[in-house]
């Protein structure tokens, strides 16, 4: 069993895009600004945001935060992506998810010009990913495929089974790893909550993608010999032992299915700081204009 490390493979990807951003500079061209909004005090997402500037730091792009207080109404939030659109400066931003109940986070979303939509949600995004054309790719499918890539893990012919059908990690990752071209072809399977007999649909995969949300939701039994699995989730499970009362825990039952795999993320330190990495290098991408030029 190997471990997909994915905090060793985002100090990798950094390194490599600190260099491109000093030769970018070097030849007189812009430093890569992303933009981050946050609205509320949702810890969670506090802890995103500041994980997202950090990592800006770390490679040498501009960021910004504009902080809102959860009062702030649709209309104000609308202004402030309005004027984050028609700053030139501003190459990528993103609005942190979720955002309080009084605001219509589709319409935020929509609002966004396509062309700085760096957490790949915008329809147009999304559209052209189901095409294969050129496209900001959601942050999470894209660093799951990036590190399926840089582990040479293969996929054509794979059978994938995905479960959970979020817009934000399911349903693009099915689209994706179904595409022609590596990492990709891979036949794949979309579960979900209302899937029948769910464990026999997932003793079928050679790769799974666990994104359902619910802690320790796939077991042990459900898993054949030899797959690969790719664990999204990220849960507060309670834990008596820990100063925070709790420990972070995957969507998978990591003691029992790790075993029985040839590939695994763990988590902490796997899918989670990818996501990340990719929001970085779609804001590169998005700064030398290379999907909308």
């Amino acid at each position: 069993m190997q471990l997909l490390d994915g905090k060793l493979l985002s100090e990798n990807i950094k390194a490599e895009l600190a260099a491109e951003v000093e030769a970018l500079r070097g030849r007189g061209g812009k430093t890569p600004h992303l933009a981050a909004v946050l609205v509320g005090e949702n810890p969670a997402s506090q802890v995103y945001v500041s994980s997202k500037i950090k990592s800006c730091e770390q490679v040498g792009f501009k960021s910004s935060l504009i902080q809102r207080p959860a009062s702030t109404s649709e209309q104000e939030l609308l202004d402030v992506v309005r004027q984050l659109n028609e700053d030139p400066d501003v190459d990528g931003f993103i609005v942190q998810l979720p955002l309080p109940s009084h605001i219509n986070e589709e319409k935020i979303t929509l609002a966004i010009d396509h062309r700085k939509d760096v957490d790949g949600f915008h329809p147009v995004n999304f559209g052209r990913m189901a095409q294969g054309l050129p496209a900001f790719l959601p942050a999470t499918p894209f660093g799951i495929v990036e590190m399926l890539r840089r582990y040479n893990i293969e996929t054509a012919g794979k059978h994938c089974v995905v479960v959970g059908r979020s817009n934000i990690v399911g349903t693009p990752i099915s689209i994706l790893l179904s595409r022609k071209g590596y990492p990709g072809d891979c036949t794949v399977t979309l579960t979900h909550s209302r899937t029948q007999n769910l464990p026999a649909e997932v003793r079928r995969a050679d790769i799974v993608v666990a994104a359902i949300g619910i802690p320790q939701f796939i077991k042990g039994d459900w898993i054949k010999e030899g797959t690969v699995v790719i664990d999204v989730g990220i849960n507060r499970f309670p834990d008596t032992t820990k100063k925070s009362g709790y420990r972070l825990v995957g969507d998978v039952d990591f003691e029992a299915v790790a075993p029985k795999c040839s590939h695994i993320t763990p988590v902490p330190g796997g899918v989670g700081l990818m996501t990340v990495t990719a929001l970085l290098m779609n804001t590169l991408k998005a700064c030398k204009k290379e999907i909308y030029p």
